[in-house]
């Protein structure tokens, strides 16, 4: 038997059909693994969001009620002297790391809007650690210095406490009453 002119020494036709399907079907598989990897995405720009509305929302917020509320009044309650040193020390350390959060979100806030939305965005994994420890280091500080030194000292007379309580209810009471009034002016 004679080879045809496409026939070579043991390559037929045939077997590029044969190689054809197989990087057709290689190409398959790398999309069929596709809906495994747009989940861990489509969680990553969620949690992106998430995150943008949350600090907004909550830790600026957060941070304004400890400085306009809390610090004021546990300084002002203070005995003179030693105690009061120490308070004004723990809250401007306090106020410092609000600070430096605040302007780590600052940076890392642009990039997180752009993944929440889907585009593409160099997002510093150790950016986002370096925040997420500082913050961590700050609250447990707040948990086990601040927050219990501000209970005794505000504890000493009930009704600081009780206006500490009553200047936090008004100010997340105004805002939803404005709200509610906003409409009939």
């Amino acid at each position: 038997m004679s080879s045809t002119p496409t026939e070579s020494a043991g390559h037929s036709p045939i077997d590029d059909f044969s190689q054809c399907h197989a990087g057709i079907l290689g190409h398959l598989q790398a999309l069929g693994t596709l809906p495994a990897l747009l989940e861990p995405a489509a969680r990553a720009r969620q949690i992106a969001a998430d995150t943008v509305s949350f600090f907004r929302d909550a830790v600026y917020e957060h941070h304004a009620e400890e400085e306009k509320e809390l610090f004021p009044a546990v300084l002002a309650s203070a005995t003179k002297g030693a105690e009061r040193d120490k308070v004004q020390a723990i809250i401007a350390e306090l106020a410092a790391e609000h600070r430096k959060v605040e302007a780590a979100w600052a940076k890392l806030e642009p990039k997180l809007k752009a993944l929440a939305k889907g585009h593409e965005a160099e997002v510093d994994g150790a950016e986002i650690t370096a925040l997420v420890e500082t913050y961590q280091a700050h609250a447990r500080y707040e948990e086990e210095v601040f927050l219990p030194l501000s209970q005794a000292i505000l504890g000493r007379n009930s009704n600081h406490l009780a206006a500490l309580g009553v200047s936090l209810h008004m100010r997340h009471a105004m805002p939803q009453v404005m709200q509610r009034f906003a409409g009939r002016i």
